[in-house]
């Protein structure tokens, strides 16, 4: 169990989106809950996500997993990325909860790095917040002021940058962390061999709301309203579009999302959506709810799979979104927004689920799943 030594109040207030920072001792006797040949035994992986970073002759150059030989890491200068360790390893899944005094929606996943002496992916921009956990071994971090330097191409799926002037000049030891708002250039190398933990909080732009709204509504068929002008002048200027025709165009458009309730079932849908693949175990034998309450008798406790993305709205608090779908837990929000806010479920909704048929039916649904699982 890892806790956070952190005033949190403070660092919401003072830095949070706002200035990078140095948390000292934020994990106050931090054990690695993985080791290097772990991480590698994840990038062999086809389901995950990993990549190589290293440069030749002064050229940055990125490979793609999944690996099947590690000589590069054996040079210096080699970094080894891994993307979403939480869906996968148990353990460094409990790196995340610590930091879910912000939203679960906004937690993108846990990246983790193993770097060899003076290995790192060179200065770049990040558009998205992160928290960088050192384990192992030290690494030299810099960090720059926000939205001071362009991108420039050093390498596609690199956001390099240009260089910058650094606010931030330090040697991380295990336990530090440093947090990097979206938008600062910042560059780390490793002093010695070392691991990296990286929790990210993403946030999405104006494009991605507004396609993935209109792929919702496409994909829903839901209705839509078509432009009309059924009051037409004479055009002494046809190639003129009138101030009156284009704020039209403008009212047909939010006509779909006028009001924030409108927006509820398909954000829900969007922002529990996986990001990266989920290591969901497939049940030979799905659980009937009277093994589940045995289960609970038996002092079992349930936990959330790695990964998994459970919310729902204060405006509509009995719909729960869970992976991309909805469900409804009208009559019993009280276990749906326990199985939201929460990571592990145990004895304290028992009682709820011999009560209620609705929500002892809805939490079997979900243990077959395979969102929840017994421990």
């Amino acid at each position: 169990m890892f806790e956070l030594n952190l005033d949190i109040s403070h660092f919401l207030d003072t830095y949070w989106q706002k200035k990078p920072t140095v948390i000292k001792k934020g994990f106050i006797d931090f054990d690695d809950p993985i080791m290097p040949d772990e991480i590698a035994g994840l990038s062999m992986e086809e389901e995950i996500e990993s990549r190589l970073v290293y440069k030749v002759d002064d050229q940055w150059h990125a490979e793609s997993g999944p690996f099947t030989d590690f000589e590069k890491l054996e040079n210096e200068g080699v970094s080894l990325l891994v993307q979403a360790v939480d869906h996968w390893h148990v353990e460094s899944q409990e790196l995340v909860r610590p930091f879910r005094f912000l939203p679960n929606w906004r937690i993108d996943d846990l990246m983790i790095s193993y770097s060899t002496s003076k290995g790192g992916v060179g200065p770049h921009i990040d558009n998205y917040d992160v928290f960088i956990i050192q384990g192992l071994g030290k690494r030299h971090w810099r960090v720059g002021k926000k939205n001071t330097q362009q991108p420039i191409s050093g390498h596609g799926v690199l956001r390099h940058c240009e260089p910058f002037d650094a606010i931030i000049n330090v040697n991380l030891e295990p336990g530090d962390i440093l947090y990097i708002p979206s938008g600062c250039p910042h560059e780390g190398y490793a002093i010695e061999p070392s691991i990296n933990y990286s929790v990210g909080f993403r946030a999405p732009d104006q494009n991605d709301l507004l396609s993935s709204f209109t792929d919702y509504n496409i994909d829903n068929n839901e209705p839509s309203e078509r432009y009309i002008d059924n009051v037409m002048q004479v055009r002494e200027k046809p190639g003129q579009i009138e101030t009156q025709e284009l704020e039209e165009l403008h009212r047909v458009m939010l006509a779909k999302c006028q009001t924030p309730d409108a927006l509820i079932p398909w954000f829900g849908k969007m922002v529990s959506e996986a990001k990266h693949e989920l290591d969901i175990a497939e049940i030979e034998q799905p659980h009937t709810s009277q093994e589940i309450l045995n289960l609970f008798e038996e002092g079992a406790q349930f936990t959330r799979l790695g990964g998994l993305r459970a919310i729902y709205f204060e405006q509509a608090a009995y719909y729960l979104f869970i992976n991309g779908d909805q469900f409804d837990c009208e009559g019993f929000t009280e276990l749906g927004h326990h199985l939201c806010d929460q990571d592990e479920v145990g004895s304290e909704v028992v009682e709820l689920l011999q009560d209620d048929t609705g929500a002892l039916n809805l939490f079997t649904k979900l243990v077959n799943l395979g969102y929840w699982y017994a421990i």
